[in-house]
Formats: C-alpha cells, sequence, structure tokens
C-alpha cells in the first residue's frame, strides 16, 4: 500500500465526466458523472488498489458533492458508494434527488 507524501488533490476534469483525485499528481481514483439538466448523476466510483485502505473515495466523493452545491447543480446517487456516503452526510440531502427508473433509463441510454 502506497503511503502519500503529499495532501491528495481532487480535480474535476469536464472532457471525461469526472473527478480523479491525485496523490503526488498521479490518479489515485475517480468519480464518474454524467449531466442531465440541472442533475449530475454519478454512477460509478473507483480507487486504484494501490491506494486502498487510506480513506480516498471518501475525500474524492465529499469534495465532488462540494463542487457539485457550489455549481448549483443536483446529486443523483446511482453509484452505491455515493449513495453509501451521502446516508452519514446528511449536509447534501437538500440537493439529493432519488434514483428513479428514469434516471435509470435514461443513463444505460447515455452510456451505451
Amino acid at each position: 500500500m502506497t503511503q502519500p507524501s503529499a495532501t491528495p488533490t481532487v480535480e474535476r476534469v469536464d472532457a471525461e465526466h469526472r473527478y480523479e483525485i491525485l496523490v503526488d499528481g498521479k490518479r489515485a481514483g475517480l468519480t464518474a458523472y454524467l449531466d442531465r439538466g440541472e442533475q449530475r448523476v454519478f454512477y460509478h466510483t473507483e480507487v486504484d488498489d494501490a491506494f486502498a485502505g487510506q480513506g480516498l473515495a471518501a475525500r474524492l466523493v465529499l469534495r465532488a458533492l462540494a463542487d457539485v452545491r457550489a455549481s448549483g447543480k443536483r446529486i443523483v446517487p446511482v453509484c452505491p458508494y455515493v449513495a453509501k456516503l451521502l446516508k452519514k452526510h446528511d449536509e447534501f440531502a437538500d440537493i439529493t434527488d432519488p434514483v428513479t427508473p428514469d434516471v435509470l433509463h435514461w443513463l444505460r441510454k447515455e452510456l451505451g
């Protein structure tokens, strides 16, 4: 397991529709999204095995959710990890929309 020597940073990469967490300039993980109007639909989160167990996924997703709030969008947690984290962080409840069959159908169509 790699220990970060610097504070991890989170960046939004609009061209890739994801947020990335970087450790010493190397991508350690990501959370992917697609925008649906005013909703940011999170559908996948992963952290490289080399960085597992360091709390990077939580740091990544919490920064991403704060960015969603700052942008005026709403959160749709299709990703199970994002949904789980939101249950522990009710400060985002006011901007969280439920995952509906309509959203899932739209997401499947968008992802092909």
